[in-house]
């Protein structure tokens, strides 16, 4: 038995392997072009490294068209951004294509909370920034692919079991729908008007299996050489539940720690000049509260003259709002690449995105349905609820 017979054993690595193996020899080849969808993160780089290790070692016959689609939000932390692009250069060293994807920069996430002034994302009433800067320009890249190609497209994702409750639910709720088969990978035929199909081989990967392929096997050369290490230094490689091996964009505000930014800064003091960064997700839930923001006052009506369901809603940033934010953005990107000395820097706002948030702001752009003039959200108002009463003020305004 060999050593990795041995680590894995306990885990069942090769019937894992295995099932991903049946996966891609059943579904594969009902495509001719494959998208592997790829967001620098420990999953869909598991996925991506050990799918084309399928094919460069004769396991799977590669298709007529195969391109890799890196996702860039502009937020990666700067590890994992680092390993992405080593690991690029490594894909296209074998010939395969690897197209970086970004949202337009009206879409981008600091701009149009900056610039637009659209409230940061929050898990509860109001998550907006994981489809518009990352699923939505990977969706209109493979629509162009299947106009170019003609033919229905084979999305591949690092979508796994157990990496959150949310997209758990959703893989029991459409596991007997869209060709689903349990347990040899999730995939659905049943999206984007038959455009594509959805194959998610590692679906069943336990995350002791994700780290001990990209731990231990595939920087080895007969699995690729693949250059996974600064990846598992931004995860903290050691941790072993899945909520401490979640990453999510620098300062996510959806999270309740930055945890790979925590492990960054606590395991690697080269990585030390970062910490700035810990003060982006404090800004993004100082910007929700109301004294930063516009509300709706006022009986409010939908376009049938029937009371709305959302009365008093708070809305966009004031303007004010916007400076003070773009002012902190900035002394935080100067006081870390102050630091950086030999080590990558960042840029969290480059030029174009600058110029578009002036551009906001100088002609008074707000969100669509809202006009600037609203009341400031901290300020006192007359409640109204969705039957169209009112709560009187108790202090007689």
């Amino acid at each position: 038995m060999n050593l990795f017979s041995k680590i894995h054993q306990g885990y069942g690595w090769e019937q894992a392997a295995e099932m991903t193996l049946r996966s891609m020899q059943a579904y594969g080849p009902q495509h001719s072009t494959w998208c592997l969808a790829w967001s620098g993160g420990k999953d869909s780089t598991a996925t991506v490294t050990y799918i084309i290790y399928l094919l460069q070692s004769g396991q799977l016959t590669k298709p007529a068209l195969l391109i890799v689609v890196l996702a860039d939000t502009r937020l990666e932390l700067p590890p994992l951004w680092a390993s992405a692009i080593l690991i690029k250069q490594q894909i296209e060293a074998l010939e395969i294509e690897v197209q970086i994807v970004m949202a337009p920069i009206e879409k981008r996430f600091i701009p149009y909370i900056v610039g637009r002034g659209v409230p940061p994302s929050n898990n509860q009433t109001f998550r907006w920034c994981t489809r518009q800067i990352k699923v939505d320009p990977m969706k209109e890249y493979v629509n162009q692919m299947y106009s170019d190609a003609g033919r229905q497209i084979l999305m591949i994702t690092g979508v796994r079991k157990g990496e959150s409750a949310v997209r758990d639910k959703r893989i029991i709720m459409s596991c007997s729908r869209g060709d689903g088969e349990c347990g040899q990978g999730w995939y659905q035929t049943s999206m984007n008007e038959n455009q594509c199909a959805t194959l998610a081989p590692i679906m069943h990967w336990k995350l002791c299996q994700v780290w001990d392929w990209l731990k231990y096997m595939a920087p080895l050369r007969q699995y690729g050489a693949w250059q996974t290490q600064m990846l598992a230094e931004a995860y903290g490689h050691d941790k072993n539940t899945e909520n401490d091996a979640r990453t999510g964009c620098m300062g996510c505000p959806l999270a309740n720690q930055d945890t790979a930014l925590d492990n960054v800064l606590h395991m690697y003091p080269k990585w030390e000049y970062l910490r700035p960064l810990k003060e982006l997700r404090p800004l993004w839930r100082e910007l929700r509260k109301p004294q930063f923001r516009l509300r709706k006052t006022g009986r409010q009506l939908r376009k049938d003259g029937t009371p709305s369901k959302n009365q008093n809603r708070m809305g966009p940033l004031t303007m004010e709002a916007r400076r003070m934010a773009l002012d902190k953005i900035q002394d935080i990107e100067r006081r870390v690449n102050a630091g950086a000395d030999d080590m990558p820097t960042i840029c969290l706002v480059n030029e174009q995105e600058l110029a578009y948030i002036h551009f906001c702001w100088e002609n008074n752009v707000w969100p669509e349905g809202w006009e600037g003039t609203e009341q400031r959200a901290d300020k006192e108002f007359l409640q109204y609820f969705q039957d169209g009463s009112a709560q009187p003020s108790l202090f007689g305004a």
